[in-house]
Formats: C-alpha cells, structure tokens, sequence
C-alpha cells in the first residue's frame, strides 16, 4: 500500500469561490473606501495610487486595471456617495412640497434640503464623515472644484431654490443665490470637522455635533434669509 493510498481523504469541505462579479465588486468597493480616507485627508494631489493599494491591502496594478488613473478613481470615488445624498435631498423636498404645498416655509424646505445630509453623518456608517471631509475639500477648492460640485450637485441645488422661489416670489433672484452662496459656506465649514469650534468654546460645542449643527443653522439662515429677501 502506497503513502497516498493509506492517506485519509479530506473530509473539509469546499468553500465555494465567490462569482467573479461579487469578487470585483468587493475589490472595487474596498479600493473607493480608501481612497476616500486619503483623498479626504491629503487632497487630490496629496495622493497616490500606490498609496491607495497599500491603505486597499491590493496589487497598484489592481487599481490600474479598474481605475485606469487617478483622476478616473477620484470622479469615482467622489460621485459613488453624492447619488445616495442626491436621492435622498430630493426625495426630501419632493416629500415635503407634496406635503405642504402653499403652507411650505423657509425653515421648512432648509430641513427637507439640511436634514437628510445631517442625520446620516450622525446615524449612517462612520465612513460618511470622510466623505462629508472630502466634499468640504473640494468646494473649497478654486482651480477644479466648482467644476466638481456643478457635475455633480447643481440640479438638487436647483430644486432648494426653486422651493424657496415658491415660498417667496418676491424675493430678487440675485438674493436668492447669493443666500446659498452663505449657506453653502457654512455647510462646507461644518462638513469639513476642523475641530475649530471645540477650542474656541473650550469643548462646549463640538464639530461632531451634526444634529446640534443642522439645528443651529436651520434657525440662523432663516433669519438671514428674512433680512436677505428685503
């Protein structure tokens, strides 16, 4: 009797390998979640696509033959989130003009527009506030980063102020998105969690504080949007 005749068969089962779209799938998503953490923490330029495979635990040539460049993994990586935050803004207001109608008020359609955003930063997966980071990175950014934004958020921008054009048409346009124009503003400072807030009031107030945050600028913007429309 043979060695390999008296050997035992193995009574391990298989496990199955995993159809190669799934297989693609989770590779892709673990590269676009760090990238994400980089991007947001170093810049579009602060950033490379080795650097990305070694934070992805993947072969560079991995994200070469899924991403091709840089810049291709970047407009991914920054469009993957805003559909979600789009739909979700959108279906907000939808709901709420639906709802209301001629009874719709500015701190009302501030809440369908800032709320959704801010709840999910609060509730959903921790790997929102990169992105919250890296979208305050790139508004504020002058060279490409309007560009960015206009591709990729303009048409639920546009809704926002449609809405308020309903609730006051008397209100000069120019008004209207020079009141956005602030609004973004503060949002971009909230999104980017600096910690600036937290030494200035010596921990009484928090940038993590993203309810708290909604709340503070839902109130003031409609003030301002009061004394803005005269």
């Amino acid at each position: 009797m043979t060695d390999t005749a008296a050997r035992p068969k193995s009574t391990r089962p298989r496990v199955p390998l995993k159809p190669k779209a799934q297989r693609r799938e989770e590779t892709t998503t673990r590269i676009l979640d760090a990238s994400e953490r980089l991007f947001a923490r170093d810049g579009l330029h602060g950033v490379t696509l080795r650097a990305v495979a070694a934070e992805a635990g993947v072969d560079t040539a991995l994200v070469h033959y899924y991403f091709e460049d840089k810049a291709r993994l970047f407009t991914s990586t920054f469009g993957r989130r805003a559909e979600v935050v789009n739909q979700m803004r959108l279906e907000s207001l939808d709901r709420y003009e639906a709802e209301h109608g001629d009874a719709m008020t500015v701190r009302g359609v501030l809440d369908a527009f800032l709320r959704p955003l801010f709840l999910l930063l609060n509730e959903g997966d921790p790997a929102w506030l990169n992105y919250a980071a890296l979208v305050a990175q790139v508004n504020n950014t002058p060279v490409w980063g309007g560009d960015t934004m206009h591709q990729h958020f303009d048409p639920v921008i546009h809704r926002f102020i449609d809405l308020l054009r309903r609730v006051s048409p008397d209100t000069p346009e120019r008004q209207l998105f020079w009141f956005y124009h602030l609004l973004s503003g503060a949002l971009t400072l909230s999104l980017a969690q600096t910690g600036r807030i937290d030494v200035l009031s010596d921990g009484l107030c928090k940038s993590s504080e993203m309810v708290a945050i909604c709340d503070a600028m839902e109130a003031v913007f409609t003030g301002g949007f009061e004394a803005i429309r005269r």
